[in-house]
């Protein structure tokens, strides 16, 4: 990897524990990023964003929370409503939240950039990568694109849902969805 300040943009913290671990236990000074725009309603937000800081000082990794906006995210994604997940409108968002954590690590001198977007089943690995690609031109900071479900760490991140006793959703954090799921639509 060779890469000693990393930043880390993390969904939630079941999909990061094993790769924060990971890379603590390989010497990476690990920093984790919660921007996360796209959870609904802010309830969730906040119960997920202390299960990432929980996790992060347990481990070992620093955290960093950049505000909670979820209007610039709706508009971002403004017709796209309807998309199913892994759609258009997961491109458009994981680009946004990719380009901001981008930033964030070239103003915060991290060596690169890598993201656990993709480690849920639900999500698209490639099209995680596809999106941080083209933050990574815009921006300039290296992404390091790992698939964080190999090589043993998807066992291991069972171990720390059920050593941590971590909140699991049920959902990727978007209205849109779980609206688009079978079941009754989120209240606003």
């Amino acid at each position: 990897m060779g890469y000693r300040k990393l930043l880390v943009l993390s969904c939630c913290a079941p999909c990061s524990c094993a790769a924060i671990k990971h890379l603590v236990q390989s010497g990476t000074a690990v920093t984790v990023l919660f921007y996360n725009p796209n959870i609904f309603p802010q309830t969730e937000y906040e119960k997920r964003r202390d299960e990432q800081a929980r996790v992060c000082r347990a481990l070992g990794a620093q955290f960093a929370e950049l505000p909670y906006e979820p209007a610039v995210w709706e508009k971002a994604v403004c017709g796209l409503e309807n998309e199913p997940e892994r759609g258009k409108r997961c491109a458009v968002c994981f680009y946004m939240r990719l380009c901001k954590a981008q930033e964030y690590a070239k103003e915060h001198h991290f060596d690169a950039l890598t993201s656990v977007l993709g480690v849920s089943r639900y999500k698209d690995l490639g099209q995680v990568n596809a999106a941080a690609r083209r933050a990574w031109i815009k921006v300039g900071k290296p992404y390091w694109a790992r698939d964080w479900r190999k090589d043993g760490l998807e066992e291991l991140r069972r171990a720390l849902i059920k050593e941590f006793q971590l909140y699991q959703q049920t959902y990727c954090g978007c209205k849109y969805s779980r609206a688009n799921r079978p079941g009754k639509p989120l209240q606003q």
